[in-house]
């Protein structure tokens, strides 16, 4: 009776772990589809995600096409090639002695331009003839003192686009940096 009660008990068993492995693949199968569900969500809110960047950009550039027209666009780059002579914090652009830009740099943005980036410092509307345009650059000079150094550039602008590069680098020859604005 005893061996029979051990049968019917191991038998009782197996079937509680069919049981068991069943019920766990019924569950691991409802998991595995609300998993695919989920990256079906994920896949198609990724795929919105690229086509608001992609029709964010494409606004961007048509709003900046009606805003600023070829005719009367300026645009004002600044690049560096410095760290030796000189440390920049802040860009202030004036444009015909009124003030239009004034850029303060983190620590990054700087890294970036030392890196050979080039920033777009201001763009904006001017009408055809003769303007001035002067920056200042603010920062720390030699010996670590306060330095405000100044460059100005008089152009004509015409019917054509304009831009203006501001440059910063390090003359050796002079131990200075030197600061330049060029019309390209």
């Amino acid at each position: 009776m005893m061996f029979q009660f051990k049968v019917l008990l191991a038998k009782f068993a197996c079937i509680s772990l069919m049981l068991s492995m069943s019920l766990h693949s019924q569950e691991a199968e409802k998991t595995m589809q609300l998993n695919l569900d989920e990256k079906t969500v994920t896949q198609q809110l990724q795929a919105l995600r690229k086509e608001v960047i992609a029709l964010n950009r494409d606004l961007f550039v048509l709003e900046e096409d009606l805003l600023f027209p070829s005719s009367t666009q300026i645009v004002v780059y600044l690049s560096m090639n410095v760290g030796t002579y000189f440390n920049l914090d802040s860009v202030e652009l004036k444009l015909d002695d009124k003030t239009v830009t004034h850029y303060l740099y983190t620590e990054k943005q700087i890294q970036a331009l030392y890196k050979g980036g080039v920033q777009k410092l201001h763009i904006d509307n001017l009408g055809q003839g003769e303007h001035e345009l002067t920056a200042f650059f603010i920062g720390k000079g030699p010996e670590n003192r306060e330095y405000k150094r100044a460059t100005s550039l008089t152009f004509s602008k015409t019917a054509e686009p304009a831009s203006v590069e501001l440059s910063i680098v390090d003359s050796s020859v002079k131990q200075q940096p030197l600061f330049k604005a060029v019309e390209l």
